[in-house]
């Protein structure tokens, strides 16, 4: 029986050298695994940057690219986790034509019902800005989209762990 795939998101905590991104990436490409979602930031701990990767695949093969991962010079520490065991989010701009806002009124609807907030508002377009999990932002796009999208742009997930990752404790042990 094979192995169910599943949403699971990575977090590599590492210093942060040119050509890391590429190393890291073709792992999963030499493995013919797509990189559905890829932010790379500054972590917890000052001079780590944290990478936070989200693949659908099954728990042994995100559980031999972290080990592929963590193999990398640069790499402190890799962690997996299902999204069950994380608390994460998605970032979401939505450039729309002005008149809109004052046209439809199902626009201030879906504004109001998605939470999002108006960013900026100029005499040609206005901008929604929305914050949450990768199914409402799609939603709100699908609801847009008949009204006229001029861009769209989201970010990668951002997540944290529910549970502790110890790498502040790792990281203080090697330093001592």
């Amino acid at each position: 029986m094979s192995e169910k795939k599943q949403w699971f998101t990575i977090s590599v905590y590492s210093e942060n050298n040119v050509g890391l991104l590429n190393r890291i990436s073709g792992i999963f490409l030499k493995r013919h695994i797509n990189i559905e979602s890829l932010n790379v930031s500054k972590s917890e701990i000052e001079n780590v940057s944290k990478f936070t990767i989200v693949v659908h695949t099954t728990e042994d093969w995100v559980h031999n690219i972290v080990g592929q991962v963590e193999k990398q010079i640069e790499v402190i520490k890799a962690f997996y986790h299902t999204d069950d065991e994380t608390i994460y989010q998605e970032s979401a701009l939505f450039k729309i034509a002005s008149h809109l806002l004052f046209d439809e009124r199902q626009i201030q609807n879906i504004i109001k019902e998605s939470n999002s907030q108006i960013v900026t508002v100029s005499r040609d377009f206005f901008v929604l800005a929305k914050t949450g999990r990768k199914h409402e932002i799609d939603e709100m796009h699908d609801q847009l989209e008949p009204y006229g999208i001029m861009q769209f742009v989201r970010s990668g997930r951002i997540a944290v762990s529910k549970e502790a990752m110890q790498i502040t404790a790792l990281l203080n042990g090697i330093h001592k």
